[in-house]
Parts: C-alpha cells; structure tokens; sequence
C-alpha cells in the first residue's frame, strides 16, 4: 500500500505541475466515439476509473459476510447479486 501511495502522490505532483487548472482543463481534443472532449473530462473519468475498481475490490470483500449477516441480508444493497 505504501508504494502504490507514494507512487499516486508523485504522479498527482507531477501532474499538477504540468496542469495550469485554470488554463489547461478546458483545452479539448478529438475522440473517435465522443468527438470534442475536454481534459477536465478525461481526467474526471480517470478518478471515476479509480473508484469503479475500489467498489469491486469492496464488493469482493463483503461476500465473504454474505452467510454471516443472515436475515439482514436483503437489506445489504452489496450483498445483492447483481
């Protein structure tokens, strides 16, 4: 965990050095599926990106209670199949 920290930590800093927000995040580029796309946007899906694999990593982690809640179960939106 440590590693993974200090290596988001140094590419956050080196991103932020290379990024004027004000200037920089509503540059836009092309996509083939979407057209003009902004950097703000780009960068908004890599966070999301992110977050989507931290809910698989945590859904993964409370099968292991699906057994052990018992009743309570069907009031455990994450321990519903999807």
């Amino acid at each position: 965990m440590f590693e993974f920290k200090t290596i988001r930590a140094h590419s956050i800093t080196k991103l932020k050095a290379i990024i004027d927000s004000e200037l920089h995040l509503e540059l836009t580029g092309s996509h083939p599926a979407f057209g003009t796309v902004k950097v703000r946007e780009l960068l908004s899906t890599w966070v999301v990106h992110d977050l989507t694999h931290i809910t698989q990593i945590v859904r993964v982690m409370a099968v292991r209670y699906s057994t052990d809640v018992g009743p309570w179960k069907q009031y455990l939106g994450i321990l519903q199949k999807q």
